[in-house]
């Protein structure tokens, strides 16, 4: 379960500053039944494992999201995303230049049929720290939202102060989140349809009680390649019944959008996403983000010109076209 996969309702706008809390409830879904399996061994699997482990250490080295000493809460939610999250940084650890701990935690949200076994044995057999948390916001959601309205945003704002409150609990200094390259495009546009905001999900956040420093280290990391790994590692994936999934959520829908933007013109994501790290405040509307009206003092003196320098004059096209002269 992610937090920053809220979806805006009438009342509220797209946010983006929460953490994935491991509840099982996630919008990461794992792989459909029909979705052919990878063999670990296979030259394809290690390939791809080695692609998904450069891609997170470009992200962290690119937004220096780890120093040394930190401890790293990592958000378990028992879907693709955080399962391959605590993978890739587990190994990350033992090679690093630098000294990090790890701690996965996981919020059981108390909703009828969670497998509360799961997560733990598959904790235990990593040998992994590990913190499972138990808040009823459940039926929390369940009293304040009615049935046909999506639950994503009060549930969001539940869980970020599980997190939050965890981490301070915990000592941790860094929250890291599975949110992928996906899901920043996804929230990019969510906001910019719902919420008429140019506002998306950064890969490192410092929240607005300026207490708590939010990671994403798979920002770099394509869903498909995550969702094809997760099938090669055979993890014990929770079904989400809740959240990001339910299909009347604007975030399905673009979603949907986007993976038919793909489709037809494949790379688009790739390059959406690039312009996210490309922003040209001049070239946008925000009086408070770029100060168009002191533009007159930037202005430079316009250089003398010689009276036999040529003259360039501004046609219209309708007189390029029908002047002979």
């Amino acid at each position: 379960m992610d937090l920053d996969h809220t979806t805006p309702d009438a009342a509220a706008p797209a946010t983006t500053s929460g953490a994935d809390a491991g509840s099982g409830h996630s919008a990461e879904n794992g792989a459909a039944p029909d979705q052919p399996r990878i063999s670990r061994s296979s030259t394809n699997f290690k390939r791809l494992h080695r692609r998904l482990a450069r891609e997170m250490g470009k992200a962290i080295a690119d937004y220096s999201m780890i120093q040394d000493g930190d401890r790293i809460m990592v958000c378990l939610s028992g879907g693709k995303d955080s399962y391959t999250l605590l993978t890739l940084l587990s190994e990350l650890q033992r090679r690093a230049p630098v000294s990090f701990e790890l701690i996965a935690m996981n919020l059981d949200q108390k909703q009828p049929g969670f497998p509360a076994e799961v997560l733990p044995r598959f904790l235990d057999k990593l040998g992994i720290e590990y913190r499972i948390i138990e808040a009823d916001t459940y039926s929390i959601v369940q009293e304040k939202i009615p049935a046909d309205r999506v639950a994503c945003s009060l549930c969001s704002r539940l869980r970020r102060g599980v997190i939050y409150r965890t981490a301070e609990e915990l000592g941790a200094t860094k929250i890291a989140l599975g949110h992928h390259r996906n899901d920043m495009v996804e929230t990019l546009f969510l906001n910019l349809f719902h919420a008429a905001r140019l506002k998306g999900m950064p890969p490192k956040l410092l929240t607005d009680d300026r207490r708590h420093v939010v990671i994403r280290p798979l920002a770099y990391c394509a869903e498909a390649d995550i969702a094809k790994f997760a099938r090669g590692m055979e993890y014990p994936i929770i079904p989400c019944t809740l959240c990001g999934t339910q299909p009347q959520a604007e975030r399905a829908q673009i979603k949907a959008m986007l993976q038919n933007w793909e489709r037809a013109n494949p790379g688009r994501l790739d390059t959406i996403f690039h312009a996210m790290q490309d922003i040209r405040p001049s070239q946008l509307a925000d009086s408070a983000l770029f100060d168009f009206a002191g533009l007159e003092g930037q202005r430079e003196a316009m250089p003398d010109r010689s009276d036999d320098a040529p003259v360039f004059e501004h046609y219209s096209s309708t007189h390029a076209l029908f002047s002979f002269d």
